[in-house]
This record gives C-alpha cells, structure tokens and sequence, in this order.
C-alpha cells in the first residue's frame, strides 16, 4: 500500500477478462478431446448440444450482473494520488492462481461429460470464457464513455482475486484513460511506436 492512506487498486475489466483464456483454452482443448470419443448421444447430438451451451453460456456470463457494474461506476469516486494501481499481469496472476483449482475442475468435468455428451461440456467452458470476454469488452465500452478507467480495491475483491462487483464491493474509484498498463476493456495496451 501507498503512504498517506492510499489503496492497492485494481482494474475492474482486467479482473473480468483474467478468467476468459484460461476458460477458453481448457474449453477448446476439452472439445477437442471430447470429439475422439463417441459418448452415449453420438458426436452429432453433442456438437449440436454443445454449440447451444455455448451460445447460452456466453450470453449469461456476459450480461450476468451488469446493472450492478453500472450502479457502481456511477458512483464511482476520483482515486487519490497516493493509491497504488495494480498492473495488469499482476491482477490477472491473482485470479488465475486463485482459481486454479477451479480452472482444473471444471477441465475434468468438461473431459468426463464427454463419455455421455461428446464435446457439449467443453463448447459450454468456451463460452464461459468468451462471455468473460465479452463482459470486459462491454466494461471497455463504459469506460470509454465515461472517459475514464474503474478500479475497485484490492481488499475488497474475495480470497481468490475475483468478484469485482461482489457484495463486498462498495464503490470504484476512477482514473483518466492513460492511467494502468492496461487499454479500456482490460487489453495490454499498445504503446505507440517511438519516432
């Protein structure tokens, strides 16, 4: 932590956005293996099963909580000058390794539904990922209206890194766009070439 009472802050979309590779990776590997085996529905049921989990998945991870996002930008107070902002490696190495083993659970569970629905529970972990996605590229949006980044507290987010709008949340605080490492939406930011 900073002097003067400052806070460890965070980007609320890097916390958003840290789950949807891993997500999408583990998805994507475990349909792929899924689609070797025959399962109990055929692979052509499976494939149908999953591309609707996926669609499903992603829409209501992605819209999933949004009102209370806005709420809280609303509000959203100035950071101070002594808070400290998390880079966005660090944010993201937080909720991965706070979710490891969730990430290898759901990756097993994705794995072993293939023996009864080939390539369904791994099209349904892919969209989990890409609605994680979607939500941090809706944040961005916010963002760029506002002409300005949110940030939540550090100690407000739960043990494992995560839960940007969790009840444990009272409020974000704002920063101007150049602020962080990180682009609106959570992206590495592109920093323009030296001339």
């Amino acid at each position: 932590m900073a002097r003067g009472g400052g806070q460890g802050l965070a980007r609320v979309a890097v916390v958003v956005r840290a789950g949807a590779v891993p997500l999408w990776w583990l998805g994507v590997f475990a349909a792929g293996i899924g689609a070797l085996v025959p399962g109990i529905t055929g692979r052509r049921i499976g494939v149908l099963a999953g591309a609707a989990l996926f669609i499903v998945a992603a829409a209501v991870v992605a819209c999933v909580r949004r009102k209370r996002y806005r709420t809280l930008a609303r509000s959203a107070a100035r950071a101070g000058k002594h808070d400290v902002l998390q880079d966005r490696a660090v944010a993201a190495r937080n909720w991965r390794r706070g979710h490891r083993w969730w990430l290898v659970l759901a990756f097993l569970a994705a794995l072993g539904s293939a023996f009864a629905v080939p390539v369904a529970g791994g099209m349904l972990l892919a969209g989990c990922g890409a609605g994680l996605r979607l939500k941090a590229a809706w944040l961005g949006r916010l963002e760029r209206a506002e002409n300005a980044l949110l940030w939540v507290r550090v100690d407000w987010l739960d043990g494992r890194g995560g839960r940007p709008a969790g009840k444990a949340v009272k409020g974000y605080r704002t920063t101007g766009v150049a602020a962080g490492d990180a682009a609106p939406g959570g992206a590495r930011r592109r920093t323009a070439a030296l001339v």
